[in-house]
């Protein structure tokens, strides 16, 4: 807690200003709620997608509105020089407009430009502020006490260093909070970038970058509202449990209209097979948009006979050297599906230019007649069938001579890798891996393009993404701008892409710009330190991050024998919950539910990371396998082997380094087997 620097009677007063601002948001919320919507009558689509849109956004706005009691209305406090804003020598800062009934505003969005000097100003550069004032709270959102920075006068001792440690220090249980009360400058910059071009963060372990692009989709949704809601914004996370982590970060902000989901919900294909990790990660390579190019458009033949089309007595012919001229020209300039079509119309137009040279006069109706007779179907069902992409894909997996055909790139190695060691009978009894639908949608998009594009897209742990995953992504935002949050060094997946340069290609967002975060604000600089030992083995390219704060016995390992493990466990568990805030045990997947049963033994109550939703929500304390510990944050970390951690994957080095870095104030690590050599 906080400490006031100055009289009681001040905080009190800040303490009615903060009630006051909470019945005046009480009471724009019950004005809103009570507005009636206007109904536009009549039966017309438009006029019910009109009326389904205001009914919409009356909803959108009242949640927007709805004042949560535990999330201050607040947080700090500009006094100005006079003049410097018209009629006002002071504001509140906030996390949504509030304002008096009257136009006066009592709490200024922290998104608005009149509040940037609270993240920027200095002493030597204070932009007309006179004094900077941040406010603690507790836990209920009750004021507790402030600190004032002077930005000029004698006596000046700059807080804000304190006041951060104090905030991060601050236990914490449940989701991830927002960080609107702490931002940094180098992270300001990065939230308030403009829409375009899109953005790219390399952020090290505990320099806030996902709290950044969720900040980033805020201010984007205040400053280009508009334009952002014809295509919406979409929030891609690594896992359901991840997304239910910063769940409640946006609608602390006032936005609660913006999508969080995974890849796999995105794309909306059902997987129900599985890969090896070496048939994902060749699915996921690059080469295979130019496999599944060739595969799909082998399917077009060449013409060997012309067609004769009859009307009446006349007759008129097409030859076969005519409608390979305009397959071939097709070809290279259109989508399958369309060209199809396009093939159809084609013929029909030479056939009806022939009809004008015997002093006909066809219409539309004539060519599209012509178009569907049969001897022009017959020409598309041979020359150019139609398919869908399961017909193409099982064919690619099931035939091994049309795989080495289409996939010359690949080594016979890696084709064997591809292909099934049982096919299915046909495609319509094919069971498709996660893997397999990025590559349908490709094949879709081949077929046919997608239709719209999303106004904004936000790619979190982008690091682990495949090439394929990241092209499906860019498809589905085209004309839309997108914010890429990784840690190369975190990249876990053996298909993952490799440089923020080939993520950002296969995105079509080449022209984005690349930013780095360096500065840990959130895991101490110890562990930070330990963990680093990695990176010269895992992304040698990368510098060395490091940690703001130091926090004692931040870190410590113990190493004990096999009988004795279990007991250290619980031990080290029990003295962490001793303590404030949230507890997480993470271990190698497969030992992570015989451990929480260990610890449920012992009477801790633990909760398990992927059983449920809101885990984290439930217990103090929560076992995480490996897999599902990125991107979270925990006061006390204890991790159980990390050997077993390396070894249970290809790239255990790299998931190794996200264990390690998830602890905000202390990490303990407990092993029987050796610490891989990098760390001992």
């Amino acid at each position: 807690m906080l400490e006031s620097a100055r009289s009681e009677e001040e905080l009190e007063a800040e303490q009615a200003f903060l009630a006051e601002a909470r019945v005046a948001l009480a009471r724009m919320y019950q004005e809103v709620e009570a507005r009636d919507v206007p109904l536009i009558g009549g039966e017309d689509n438009d006029e019910r997608f009109t009326n389904e849109a205001n009914e919409r956004a009356k909803r959108m706005r009242t949640q927007a509105l709805l004042d949560l009691p535990e999330v201050p209305l607040f947080f700090g406090r500009l006094d100005y020089e006079a003049g410097a804003i018209e009629d006002i020598d002071r504001i509140y800062i906030g996390r949504r407009h509030v304002h008096d009934g009257n136009g006066t505003p009592l709490v200024i969005d922290w998104r608005a430009r009149v509040s940037v000097p609270f993240y920027r100003a200095t002493r030597s550069d204070r932009q007309r502020v006179m004094l900077r004032r941040r406010y603690g709270f507790s836990d209920v959102a009750e004021l507790t006490g402030f600190e004032d920075e002077p930005m000029i006068g004698s006596g000046y001792a700059d807080q804000a260093d304190a006041f951060l440690r104090n905030e991060i220090e601050r236990p914490r249980t449940g989701p991830m909070r927002d960080i609107v009360a702490t931002i940094q400058p180098e992270q300001d910059d990065l939230v308030r970038a403009p829409l375009h071009p899109s953005v790219c963060v390399q952020g090290a372990p505990g320099t806030g970058k996902t709290a950044v692009g969720l900040h980033r989709v805020a201010y984007l949704l205040y400053t280009e509202r508009e334009r952002l809601s014809r295509g919406g914004v979409v929030i891609v996370g690594p896992n359901r449990s991840f997304l239910s982590y910063i769940r409640k970060v946006l609608p602390a902000l006032g936005e609660v209209d913006v999508r969080q989901i995974t890849i796999d919900e995105l794309i909306n294909q059902p997987a129900a097979a599985s890969d090896d990790s070496e048939a994902a990660r060749l699915k996921g390579d690059a080469r295979m948009a130019r496999v599944l190019r060739r595969a799909l458009w082998s399917a077009v033949g060449t013409p060997t006979t012309g067609i004769l089309y009859s009307k009446g007595s006349y007759r008129y012919r097409v030859h076969d050297y005519e409608l390979a001229d305009i397959v071939s020209a097709l070809r290279e300039s259109t989508r399958y599906a369309p060209g199809r079509n396009a093939l159809a119309q084609r013929i029909a137009h030479a056939v009806l230019v022939q009809m004008e040279q015997r002093g006909e006069s066809p219409d539309d109706r004539t060519q599209n007649a012509v178009a569907r007779s049969k001897p022009v179907r017959a020409v598309l069902d041979t020359v150019w069938p139609r398919v869908v992409p399961e017909q193409v894909l099982w064919r690619l997996f099931s035939d091994a001579q049309f795989l080495a055909q289409a996939a010359d790139e690949f080594t016979a190695d890696e084709r064997a890798a591809l292909l099934w060691p049982k096919a299915p009978r046909s495609w319509k009894s094919a069971k498709w891996s996660g893997a397999d639908t990025i590559l349908l949608d490709e094949l879709d998009d081949l077929i046919e393009r997608q239709a719209g594009s999303l106004g904004h897209l936000v790619l979190d742990e982008a690091q682990d993404l495949s090439a394929m995953q990241l092209r499906a992504l860019g498809r589905r935002c085209r004309t839309g701008s997108a914010t890429v949050l990784g840690d190369l060094a975190q990249a876990t997946t053996p298909w993952a892409a490799g440089s923020w340069d080939r993520v950002l290609d296969h995105l079509e967002k080449s022209d984005a710009i690349v930013a780095e975060l360096d500065r840990g604000f959130r895991v101490p600089d110890q562990i930070i330190d330990f963990a680093a030992r990695l990176l010269p083995q895992i992304a040698p390219t990368l510098g060395v991050p490091r940690g703001v704060r130091t926090v004692a016995d931040a870190l410590s390992i113990v190493s004990t024998d096999e009988p004795s493990f279990t007991d250290t466990l619980v031990a080290a568990c029990k003295t962490a919950l001793a303590g404030e805030g949230s507890v997480a045990l993470i271990a190698a997947d497969d030992q992570i539910s015989p451990l929480y049963d260990v610890l449920a033994a012992a009477g801790l109550h633990p909760a398990l990371l992927g059983a449920t939703e809101d885990e984290m929500d439930t217990e103090r304390l929560v076992c995480v396998p490996a897999s599902l510990a990125k991107g979270l944050e925990f006061d006390a970390v204890i991790v159980a082997e990390p050997a077993h951690i390396v070894a249970a994957e290809p790239r255990g080095l790299h998931r190794l380094y996200v264990v390690l870095t998830r602890a905000v104030s202390s990490l303990q690590i407990v092993h029987t087997t050796p610490l891989p050599s990098l760390l001992s």
